[in-house]
């Protein structure tokens, strides 16, 4: 029984650990996550306090004019799923299956790429205002953690997202 608890303890450790993303810090992604989070604190005060949020569109800087998914792009692809591996994969499946958090096959027919990329680069101030987000974390029971992903890397991890639904 004692072995039994200290695997769920350390099982718990891990978890949690892994949950946390990649912690090296770097000045660039440093600048870069302090800039989203200014830009998202920014929208989300804006957003919030006139009642007009937007669920096609989330909350950030992340909108139709700046996010054009008109041509699948391959090497972008990849490159998201290098980032889901190491960032993602530990609490979302690339299938319709729950882990931690929900799996990810149909997410890019549900939401719009410029509201995933909102949600996935700073989640904190969606959660709290969406109510699909909401009940999902009703269903999951853990917030989804910020990540850090700058720019780039969430337009990548969107493309793969788009591949793993049949994106061509």
């Amino acid at each position: 029984m004692k072995n039994l608890k200290l695997f769920l303890i350390g099982l718990a450790t891990i978890t949690i650990i892994s949950c946390g993303g990649d912690k090296k810090i770097e000045s660039s992604t440093e600048s870069n996550s302090a800039e989203a989070s200014s830009a998202s604190a920014e929208s989300t005060s804006t957003s919030t306090s006139s009642g007009d949020y937007d669920p096609k569109r989330g909350l950030g800087k992340y909108d139709e004019s700046n996010v054009d998914v008109s041509k699948f792009d391959a090497t972008m692809a990849a490159e998201g799923k290098k980032i889901a591996e190491v960032k993602c994969t530990s609490c979302h499946k690339p299938t319709e299956e729950k882990l931690v958090g929900p799996g990810w096959k149909g997410v890019t027919t549900r939401q719009t790429p410029y509201w995933i990329m909102n949600f996935i680069s700073n989640p904190d101030p969606m959660i709290s205002v969406d109510p699909e987000l909401q009940k999902q974390l009703e269903i999951c029971l853990v917030r989804m953690p910020n990540q850090g992903l700058n720019e780039t890397e969430a337009r990548q991890v969107v493309e793969y997202m788009r591949e793993i639904d049949g994106a061509k």
